[in-house]
């Protein structure tokens, strides 16, 4: 969300979003509260500080990784003085093992994706780091069905090869797939039944605003969601899109834009989902299935948008919703 107050974000998002509410992230406050930085903060027995060329890990917990999680410790107060009484579902998110390893640098300067052994590490101490903050989060607001979004704007880099090394002359070899399915399931099962608790069960969405999706990766992770920029869908995601559908997999739609476009952005709720209804004709699935399976989200973070526009956004995906609800076909 754009802005810096911590209690006007988490009233806009709660008084918006009756049913499925979620923790704001205000990057505009500064570092610690931009995503790495704040996903960082999380991390078990791992710590990050503020270079001039990004987030690099250190031996010990510093100034930034404080501040990191004051933060934090404020959008939680924010978000519990909003939630008093609220009994539902809640969104979390954080950063991904794979985005975070393309962005947090090792000592020497270079990227942790180009240490086998370090993206390990990482993908541990985010599991541990998760888990604790989830159970923060749910002693916070007791009623709440926790729902984690990993945000993974990197991961098809990753996958490609594409992910530029330090210099900037060459980039980091691509990942092999089994190993980016394999760090993404370990974070997936150390948050989805927290200390053998089945009734503190957290369903994970992975979050990619960039093209080529890997659906099926996401699936077999154990993703209960996939959250995705739907204009940058094509048909050739056609039938990995249904396979997810089949199997179960929701599909957090990006239809509403990020940032304003034009001032007509906003003024159609329908025609927002028509490229949905479209996909679903297209794909043969039943009508019935289009309002279980599908969450209108806008396409990325609101964090560039004005205050004004990004409040008007999330009114505009519920009354999208409401429009996919009520005319599915």
């Amino acid at each position: 969300m754009p802005g810096t107050d911590a209690r006007e974000a988490a009233k806009a998002v709660t008084g918006t979003f009756e049913r499925f509410p979620y923790l704001p992230e205000l990057p505009a406050r500064g570092p610690g509260a931009d995503m790495i930085g704040r996903t960082a903060g999380l991390l078990v027995e791992l710590y990050a500080r503020l270079e001039p060329s990004g987030w690099r890990v250190g031996d010990a917990p510093g100034r930034d990784t404080r501040r990191a999680r004051s933060w934090l410790g404020e959008d939680l107060d924010a978000l519990e003085e909003f939630t008093q009484g609220y009994s539902g579902a809640l969104k979390v998110s954080a950063v991904g093992p794979w985005t975070l390893a393309a962005s947090l640098e090792r000592r020497g300067g270079e990227a942790m994706l180009g240490d086998a052994g370090a993206c390990r590490y990482l993908a541990g101490s985010l599991a541990e780091g998760l888990r604790a903050h989830l159970a923060e989060v749910r002693r916070r607001v007791p009623g709440a069905r926790v729902v984690l979004q990993l945000d993974e704007p990197s991961l098809t880099a990753v996958l490609l090869g594409r992910v530029p090394t330090a210099s900037g002359y060459r980039t980091h070899p691509a990942v092999d797939r089994g190993v980016v399915e394999g760090a993404l399931r370990q974070v997936v099962e150390a948050v989805r039944e927290p200390a053998g608790d089945p009734d503190g069960r957290v369903p994970v969405v992975v979050h990619s605003c960039a093209p080529g999706v890997p659906f099926a990766l996401l699936r077999r992770a154990g993703a209960a969601g996939v959250s995705f920029d739907f204009s940058l869908l094509t048909e050739r995601d056609d039938e990995a899109v249904g396979e997810a559908v089949e199997a179960g997999t929701a599909l957090f739609a990006g239809v509403v834009p990020a940032v304003e476009p034009d001032s007509s952005a906003l003024s159609d709720p329908a025609g927002s989902v028509m490229g949905v209804r479209t996909l679903w004709r297209r794909l043969g699935l039943s009508p019935e299935l289009l309002t279980r399976s599908v969450v209108v989200t806008p396409a990325c973070g609101l964090a560039g948008a004005s205050p004004a526009y990004a409040r008007a956004a999330l009114a505009h995906c519920v009354r999208a919703a409401r429009s996919l609800a009520n005319d599915p076909e």
